[in-house]
Formats: C-alpha cells, structure tokens, sequence
C-alpha cells in the first residue's frame, strides 16, 4: 500500500473517519515522507490525528512532549479505548513504573508515549529512553520554546539536544494553535527543525461568539450568563486561586453544579474535579490557566474570563476549547481597569526579570483589544498572521451591537460617486469641500459646484466624512492613486457600491460633528454623568460623546426620530428614550423663551 492508502486504512480502522479535516492528510503524509514538519492550526482542529495515524504506521515508538499532566491522560485514555497501545510518564509516577513502561515500550508494546518536557532535564532519564527505537517526536504547544511567546518553558529549549543526541534521527513534528510569525520562526529556529513543511492552518473559529463586557457587575452578569445556559458546559477563568476559590464557594452554595482547578489543589482533587467535568457529573468548572490545556471536551458552550488574561495568545487558546464539536460556544471576557494593576502585579512578580518586559508588552496588546471599537476576530487574526479583508464577523459583540453597527452604504455612494465624476483628480479635502457644499476659489474655479453630488452632505460634519473616507480606504472600498497622499482611485469593488451590489457596514465612527447647539449638548453631558453615577457605570457606556452630538444637533422629537441616531440602538431607547425627549423638549422651550 502507498501512503495515502496507509492514512485511510488506519483512519477507519482506529478512528472511524473516512475523512480527514482541511490541512491534516498533507501533514501526516509530511511526517510519513520524513520530513520535520511545523504546524500552527486551531484548537480543534484535531492536531493530534496528525501525529497518531504516522506513529501507528511507522515502525518504533513516538514521543509526545507534552506541558501538562491532564493533556496526557486524557489522550492515552482516548488512544487505548480505540485499541492504540499508548502510556505515559509524568511526575506522578516513581522510578519503578517509569522502568517497566520503557522496558516494556523496548519489546514493542507502545506505539505512542507521552512525556513531560521537563523529564528532558534528567540525564538518567535521558539514558534510560536514548535506546529505544524512536521514529518520531511530537512536539505539542510548540511556541513553548520561545521567549518571545506568552508561554516559555526551560526545559522546551532541551528538546533540540535530546534527539539530536540520538543513534538515529527521528521525524520532528511541532504542533501549535498561538504562534505570530516572530514565535513560529523563532521555535523553528530553537527546536532545530532542519527545512521542515511548514503548515498555515486558518486559525479563525466562526462558532465562537465573542463578547467583551467593560465595566459591568461581575457577579451578577456571571450569574446571568450561567442561568442562561443552565444545564451546559462551561468554564469560567480566573485570574488567582483565591478568586477561584471564591467563586466556587459561591456558586456552589447557590445550588449550581460547579468544580474548580488550580495549582494550589492535590493532584488528586485536581484529577476528581477534571474527571466529574469530562463525565458531566460537572456543568461548570472555576478555574485558573492551569486548567485546559489538552481537555479534549467537545460540548462547552460558554467560556467566561472573569479576569481579563494577560495576553491575547493565552485568551484565544482558552476560548479555543469551546464548541470543539463545531457548535456554536460563547466567550465572555469581563473587562475592568480596575483589573489591570491586579495583573500587572501578578505579571510582575511570577517573571523574571528577562521576561517581565515582554509580557508587560504582550499585556498593554491585551488592553488595546478590549478597547477596540472594530472587529475583535479580525484583530485576532490579523495579529497571528492570517491577513484578511474582513470588516466585519457579525459574531463578536462589537459587530453585533446594533447600537453602533450602521449601514454607510448611501453616505460611501456620495463619497464615490464624488471621485467619479471629478475624474479621480482631487484630494480628500476638495472631496469634503463638494460634499459640504462650500463655495470657495477653488470649487468656483473647476466648476465643481456644478457636479450633482455638490451638497450632498451638507448636514454631516467634516471630520465624519473624513473618518469615512479613512475606513472606506482602510477596508479596500476605493483605493490612493500612486504617488500621490490623498487622491482617491475607483475599484472593483467601489464599482459594487455604487451599483448597489454590496454593502457597506462600519462601526460608529468616533469623529466629533460640528456641536451646533452647545447649550443642549452640555445638558445632555450633564444627564448622562447623573445617569452613570446612579448606574454606577461608565459614561460612555450610557452614550458616546458622538451619539449626544448628533442628537443635541438633530433635536430629535419622537422615539422613532431618536431610532435614526448614530449610537441609539432599541435598547438605549427602551431605557433612556423618554428621559432624552424630555431634555430636548425642556431645551426647546428655553430657546423659545429666549
């Protein structure tokens, strides 16, 4: 049989598939040909197949590295209860059981054991393992080995040395799922991987619906959030044990069925919480970044961070363990300033001194993103390499809050048709110019009063229209013209827009309009910072400055009217639309007065 036959003989027979997921036969048949192979894929996209089905075909044993003692056995179990003989050594055991595993591994009786890196720091083990017949080894969270990565671990950096030190070179295959390029092509450097294929998996996961909460109750949404999930999986992350520790005490004494995990617990409580949640004795489990790694539970439908983590690369990774069956899981991070220099101190006294100033950076990144105002996974997965013109997911909580989330389609027809019909030959600011109507020397001179979108936008600010200008730039809707700073260039796709064949959808933009009645817009101000402090919220959470521009400038008199504003969503006006309508009908009497 050739290899592809090989692959599938063995995918049915141990795993039931007659199918391999986008990406997996090219990685196994790398590893089968023999070549060192890198592959940065999803949580869960079955990393572990790739690996498995070559250590089932080829002749000796292969050894997983592997960060955690959970990740092991929970994959040992998998692999003997589909008929793979496997094992694994770890801390737990004493030196008498891990003899008798590798004697026993010597006689052809495992295809597949595990190891922790750390084993690599013993020479005796080291002895003790170099005379196996080893064909290949597995390299799990692979951007362990760099510095520059959110997770370093010593004894990673070992693993080059170790095989290298062997009578006959292995097949090395790494395995991560939160690399950036500067990580990837550092653990290739670090790990010694001699030409390896390397493999770009799409990383994005559309089934997880991501939401960051600023400044909210914690206690009281967490609660919200498990009452509407009663009854499914769940993992809720903490930043400390003791926090943990009081969540669970908490919840648990609220009836809900809750486990914990973190370092601080014996392993055997650590191993009981982790079983009763993998066998659903556990809808829920409290827990630090100790937990997770390698859990291999297809059904979690929601994963809350109750404290923000401290780098982008740990939160994806977390949120990657749910909806692994490819059903929809939904992530919930709580945002807090008030959490910031908690984490801070945390980053500040477990790093050393030489990793201190990478991680403060890595966490100012993570600070950045619960701040953004456009699309979360777009950020994502630009910041792990995978490029993409995406403006919008429709499955984050910042492309799903229609209190910001617009149609600009009409208002980028006038902007575009604007660059047609003056022939492409104007920069952004005569474009403004026409669009506002102004009549200066200029617009006089070329006639360009003349055009039919002249005016067109005379009852928006500057600023907005240049700030949609910027984003319909930013999102490829029209191009620069070589060589120049500001002259705009029709494409393909401006040509959809203003045929009317797609869509343009953009987040509020956060440019100030001209304030054309100060007097309401102040009064405006002055309701939202007394509604804030009542709510104990932040301002801007009640309206932005933008949204009470246009309605101080607008002067809305109906809830319908108010609907049209730019940051009035269904919701704020259920809450706040009365009380609005009241101050600009209090205003207009005064003007009246006056």
């Amino acid at each position: 049989m050739d290899n592809k036959q090989k692959i599938f003989y063995v995918l049915k027979k141990y795993y039931g598939f007659d199918t391999l997921r986008r990406g997996q036969f090219e990685i196994i048949n790398s590893i089968l040909s023999g070549l060192d192979t890198f592959c940065l894929m999803p949580t869960g996209a079955g990393k572990s197949i790739c690996y498995q089905v070559p250590a089932i075909i080829m002749q000796g044993v292969t050894i997983v590295i592997s960060p955690l003692i959970s990740l092991m056995k929970d994959q040992v179990d998998n692999l003997l209860g589909v008929g793979i003989k496997a094992a694994y050594i770890n801390s737990t055991q004493n030196m008498d059981t891990i003899k008798n595993i590798l004697i026993e591994a010597s006689l052809g009786e495992y295809k597949i054991i595990y190891i922790s890196p750390e084993r690599l720091e013993s020479r005796i083990f080291k002895d003790m393992i170099k005379d196996l017949h080893i064909c290949q080894i597995a390299i799990d969270e692979a951007h362990c080995v760099s510095q520059w990565g959110h997770d370093f671990r010593q004894s990673y950096l070992e693993i080059s040395s170790f095989y290298k030190s062997l009578k006959n070179k292995p097949v090395i295959s790494a395995f991560t799922a939160t690399a950036t390029s500067e990580v990837r092509e550092d653990s290739i450097k670090l790990l010694g991987l001699e030409n390896p294929y390397v493999y770009r998996g799409d990383i994005n996961r559309d089934n997880l619906n991501i939401n960051i909460l600023k400044e909210v109750d914690k206690l009281e949404t967490l609660k919200d959030i498990i009452r509407e999930n009663e009854g499914q999986s769940g993992i809720v992350y903490c930043a400390s044990r003791k926090e943990v520790d009081y969540l669970h005490y908490h919840l648990k004494d609220l009836g809900y069925n809750v486990g914990k995990y973190h370092g601080g617990l014996k392993d055997d409580e650590k191993e009981k919480f982790q079983e009763e949640f993998l066998y659903e004795n556990l809808d829920i489990i409290i827990a630090t970044n100790a937990f997770g790694m390698g859990i291999d539970k297809s059904n979690i439908r929601f994963i809350i961070h109750f404290t923000f983590p401290q780098n982008i690369e740990s939160y994806y990774q977390e949120i990657g363990r749910g909806g692994r069956d490819g059903e929809k899981c939904d992530c919930y991070l709580f945002y807090s300033e008030s959490d910031i220099s908690r984490v801070e101190y945390i980053i500040n006294k477990s790093s050393t001194m030489s990793r201190r100033e990478i991680q403060l950076r890595k966490f100012q990144l993570m600070i950045d993103y619960c701040n953004l105002k456009e699309c979360y996974r777009k950020y994502i997965l630009n910041y792990f390499g995978n490029d993409r013109r995406l403006s919008y997911c429709n499955n984050c909580s910042n492309c799903l809050n229609d209190d910001e989330l617009k149609d600009f389609t009409k208002e980028s027809q006038m902007i575009l048709s604007t660059v047609f019909r003056t022939k492409e030959q104007y920069g952004v600011s005569v474009l403004v110019d026409i669009l506002k109507g102004f009549k200066g020397p200029k617009i006089i001179q070329n006639n360009l009063d003349k055009i039919t979108t002249y005016g067109l936008m005379k009852e928006y600010g500057n600023n907005f229209i240049k700030d949609l200008i910027k984003s319909l730039l930013n999102e490829g809707y029209v191009d620069l013209k070589e060589g120049t700073y500001s002259m705009l260039k029709l494409n393909a796709r401006s040509m959809r827009v203003l045929k009317s064949k797609e869509t343009v959808l953009f987040k509020i933009l956060d440019s100030r309009e001209d304030i054309l009645n100060k007097e309401l817009f102040e009064a405006l101000k002055s309701w939202r910072k007394d509604k804030a402090y009542k709510e104990r919220i932040k301002p801007y959470i009640i309206f932005s400055d933008t949204s009470l521009i246009s309605i101080s400038n607008s002067k809305p008199k109906t809830l319908d009217e108010l609907l049209e504003i730019r940051g009035v969503g269904t919701k704020k006006i259920e809450a706040y639309g009365k009380e609005l309508l009241s101050i600009i009908k209090k205003n207009g009497e005064k003007e009246v007065k006056q």
